[in-house]
């Protein structure tokens, strides 16, 4: 229902902020890099990471928030947006200065304004043009109507897509007379934005440089041209968008044919081609987690039997085991594995190096919470044989007998009866003398318990 849809929401949202901060960290480390090849290598994490969450958004804004037409580019809007900051950090530069529309940034701020679709800041910016320049105020202010009564569905608003489209086709046919009438005709920069807030292509594509990249392009193209779009016809403009911007100058790159395959709803495409450009686990498994949750990949099991999303969490669960501290992560990444995560933790497990008995207990604690008897008695006999090793005989007896190891525990307690020849006297008494049912573990132990009790 409508709840569980927002929760999921959250949590995707949730899942950005933390790339989001990663970013920042990132960004942060690479500023304070003395050494510049350091510097790059974080530089190059951070665009690597905002393409994820560029990716991820796009994900989230089509398979788990699902908008609906006319909401969809409102959402679309934002993601653009969010993805092209350095517009804000120019605003704040020509409206310091002195003269804000001398500034040499003026027109180049208001154009990328108006490609963002941020038509009040940019109607703004043109009153202080029309203050500082009487000869162009008239024009100023008839652009700066068109811009302030453009139709936009509003968060909220209750009315229908009929009615939008209906009045966005007159304030369209209004835009159009100002230009046939040459109403900017004496102003280049007025009618280039006239041009722009009707869609047309060519003008469009002259602001190649302040787009950036063709999925800008594809929101500009459709906010002015078709503001209603349906989720279904998003993969027609999504392509022709990415062959007009490149216009076979160049090929695309991985994250281009993701994001292609996004608007054609194509997730396990998605999936693929983000295993086979992203270097790490930890995107595909999560995004594909959730995913799941919403119902979107039932579909596709894989032929091994596990089913896509157990694979990837397998995956990444196998990649944090291979790390000296992250491997305790990669066991609740395998309990959530319903399949296979058992048997690949039970290997996993078996191979962790032992390296001190701190390390070991941990291991051994997961293996009891989780009744794998095979591995508790493999670690206890390893700890046994330690203890031994070390000549703490109380310690090896003890670890044989939790570990129900009979022939290791007839070992040790020959070693403790060879010592009380020797000496006349046991070592670690109060074991031996609380060994209770343990004792019948083995014939030897129960000799060295009963003989202890005859002293």
């Amino acid at each position: 229902g409508k709840s569980r849809k927002a929760q999921l929401v959250r949590v995707s949202k949730n899942y950005r902020s933390v790339i989001r901060a990663c970013m920042e960290e990132m960004h942060q480390v690479a500023i304070a890099a003395k050494d510049p090849a350091i510097g790059r290598q974080f530089s190059s994490q951070v665009s690597i990471l905002s393409a994820m969450e560029l990716i991820w958004n796009l994900c989230e804004i089509l398979f788990i928030e699902v908008a609906p037409a006319g909401a969809l580019l409102l959402h679309l809007l934002d993601w653009v947006r969010l993805h092209v900051c350095e517009v804000d950090s120019l605003l704040a530069d020509v409206l310091g200065s002195e003269n804000p529309s001398k500034h040499d940034s003026f027109w180049k701020l208001v154009t990328i304004l108006v490609l963002q679709g941020r038509l009040d800041e940019a109607r703004q910016m043109l009153s202080k043009e029309a203050d500082a320049s009487p000869s162009s105020a008239g024009m100023c202010r008839i652009l700066g109507d068109l811009m302030r009564t453009m139709p936009v569905l509003s968060p909220g608003n209750t009315q229908t897509l009929t009615e939008l489209e209906l009045k966005w086709q007159h304030w369209h046919e209004e835009c159009e007379r100002h230009l046939q009438d040459s109403t900017f005709a004496a102003s280049p920069h007025l009618e280039s934005l006239c041009k722009i807030m009707l869609g047309d292509e060519a003008a469009l594509l002259e602001q190649k440089e302040l787009l950036n990249n063709w999925y800008h392009f594809l929101v500009t193209r459709l906010l002015y041209s078709h503001p209603t779009v349906k989720p279904i016809d998003l993969h027609l403009y999504a392509q022709s968008s990415l062959d007009l911007f490149l216009g076979g100058e160049s090929s695309p790159e991985p994250l281009d044919n993701i994001l292609l395959a996004a608007f054609e709803f194509d997730i396990h495409q998605v999936i693929k081609e983000c295993s086979i450009a992203l270097s790490n686990w930890w995107f595909v498994a999560h995004l594909t987690d959730l995913l799941d949750h919403c119902k979107l990949l039932q579909s596709h099991n894989l032929y091994f039997g596990s089913n896509m999303r157990e694979f990837l969490l397998l995956e990444y669960a196998s990649g944090l085991f291979a790390h000296h501290s992250l491997w305790q992560l990669g066991v609740d990444y395998f309990d959530y594995c319903p399949e296979l995560g058992r048997v690949s933790l039970e290997l996993h497990i078996e191979r962790i190096p032992l390296s001190t008995e701190q390390k070991a207990l941990k291991v051994l604690r997961i293996c009891e919470q989780r009744q794998m008897t095979e591995q508790v008695r493999s670690i206890c006999k390893i700890l046994a044989m330690n203890a031994v090793r070390n000549n703490r005989l109380g310690s090896a007896l003890s670890w044989s007998i939790r570990a129900k190891d009979a022939a290791f525990a007839t070992l040790v307690s020959d070693r403790f009866l060879k010592d009380y020849c020797e000496r006349g006297s046991f070592s670690d008494l109060d074991l031996i003398d609380n060994l209770g049912p343990a004792m019948m573990l083995s014939d030897r132990l129960t000799f060295l318990g009963k003989y202890r009790e005859f002293h």
